[in-house]
C-alpha cells in the first residue's frame, strides 16, 4: 500500500464502539479515511451519533460527515466497496467470527473489537482464516496502547524498579446502559467477565506471559453469566497477580480502571477516576506524578494499525493469536468460578 494516501476504512456495527472509533480516527486524518459504514438495522447510517453514549471517552456529540462516506445495510455490498482496505468490526460479539472471516476472504485487513470472539474455538477459526488469507487481523485491545498502561508495561519489561512482586488490576462499572439485547444476555455477550474484564486479562498476559492457570471467584448480576469476577493468575516469575472486573455496580456508580504494581524498589499506582495525577510512583519515601504522552488507547491502536499495514511498525504490539489467547484465559476463569477450583489455561 502507498504510504502517501490514507488507509481507507469501513465500519460495520454502528453503536457506542463505532462512535468511539470514529472519534479516535478524527485525530489521525493523515493516516485514515472513513469511506463506508454498514449496519443491517439501518440505525446511524445518516452519520448522526449524537445520542450514542458509553462508559468511557468524551461525551461530545458526534456527527459523521457522510458526503464522502457510503452507507450500507448489506454486508456483502459493503465488502465490495471500491478501494476499501480495512474492515473495522464493531458489531455484537456473536457476529465477530463470521464477519471477520468473510472480510479476510474478501482480501481486507480487519480490526475486530474485543472480545475477539464469543468462544476460543471461534477465535481460532478467525486466526486460521487470517493465516490462510495472508491479511492482517488485529483485535482492538486498546489497553495495550493506553499511555499509562503502556508506560507501566515498559517499566516491567525494563526492570526499572526491579522485579514485580505483586500486581493488582481493577476495572469496574455499572451495567451497560446501551445494547441491552446483546450485553444483557450472557449467552450472547459472555457477561462482564468476557466483555469488560478481558481487558485486564489480556494486559496480564502482555506483561507476564500467558498464565498457566487461574483461580477465580465471581457471581452474576443481570446477564445470567459471570458479571463480577476476581482472578488470581499463576504466572512465570512468581509475582502475585490478580484482577477484579465487574458490570455489577449499582446504577450511578460510573466507571473506573486502576492498577497498582509493587516492584522491589517502588510502587506504581494509577487511577482513571482521579482528575489529575492519575499515575504516581512512590519510591524512597517520596511520591511523584508521572506525565505520559498520548491521548488514549483508541488513538494509539489506530496509529499502530496504520503502521502495521504500511510496514513501518518496528514490531507487532498485538496479534490475532493474542486475541484468541485472551478469550481462552477468560474461559478458564469462567470454569474456575463455577468449579471453585484452580483451572488450567488451555494453550
Amino acid at each position: 500500500m502507498s504510504k502517501e494516501r490514507p488507509v481507507r476504512i469501513g465500519i460495520v456495527g454502528l453503536g457506542f464502539m463505532a462512535a468511539t472509533h470514529l472519534k479516535a480516527l478524527k485525530h489521525l486524518t493523515q493516516d485514515w479515511e472513513v469511506v463506508a459504514v454498514c449496519n443491517p438495522s439501518g440505525r446511524h447510517l445518516d452519520g448522526d451519533f449524537s445520542q450514542v453514549a458509553g462508559n468511557i471517552g468524551t461525551a461530545d456529540p458526534l456527527r459523521l460527515d457522510m458526503s464522502k462516506v457510503t452507507a450500507y445495510r448489506d454486508f456483502s455490498e459493503f465488502l465490495a466497496h471500491p478501494g476499501l482496505d480495512v474492515v473495522d468490526i464493531c458489531a455484537p460479539t456473536l457476529l465477530h467470527a463470521d464477519l471477520a472471516i468473510a472480510a479476510l476472504k474478501a482480501g481486507k485487513d480487519v480490526l475486530c473489537e474485543k472480545p475477539m470472539a464469543r468462544t476460543s474455538s471461534d477465535a481460532q477459526r478467525m486466526v486460521e482464516a487470517a493465516t490462510a488469507s495472508g491479511r492482517l487481523l488485529m483485535p482492538a485491545m486498546c489497553i495495550r496502547f493506553w499511555p499509562e498502561w503502556k508506560w507501566v508495561r515498559d517499566q516491567i519489561k525494563a526492570g526499572t524498579y526491579g522485579k514485580v512482586l505483586s500486581a493488582r488490576f481493577r476495572r469496574v462499572t455499572e451495567p451497560p446502559g446501551w445494547g441491552h439485547q446483546h450485553f444483557g444476555d450472557g449467552v450472547k455477550s459472555g457477561g462482564g467477565l468476557l466483555d469488560l474484564h478481558i481487558h485486564d486479562t489480556d494486559f496480564v498476559q502482555y506483561c507476564f506471559g500467558k498464565p498457566t492457570a487461574v483461580f477465580s471467584r465471581g457471581h452474576t448480576a443481570f446477564t445470567g453469566a459471570v458479571d463480577y469476577v476476581v482472578t488470581q493468575y499463576i504466572v512465570d516469575g512468581g509475582a502475585v497477580v490478580h484482577a477484579e472486573g465487574t458490570w455489577a455496580l449499582a446504577k450511578g456508580s460510573g466507571f473506573t480502571m486502576e492498577f497498582t504494581v509493587n516492584f522491589e524498589r517502588a510502587t506504581v499506582d494509577y487511577d482513571f477516576a482521579r482528575t489529575d495525577a492519575r499515575l504516581r510512583v512512590s519510591q524512597d519515601g517520596e511520591q511523584k506524578t508521572v506525565a505520559v504522552e498520548g491521548i488514549d488507547g483508541y488513538v494509539g491502536e489506530f496509529a499502530h494499525l496504520a503502521a502495521r499495514i504500511r510496514g513501518t511498525a518496528e514490531a507487532a504490539i498485538l496479534t490475532a493469536e493474542d486475541g484468541a489467547s485472551a478469550v481462552s484465559i477468560c474461559e478458564a476463569e469462567e470454569r474456575s468460578v463455577y468449579s471453585g477450583k484452580i483451572e488450567n489455561v488451555v494453550n
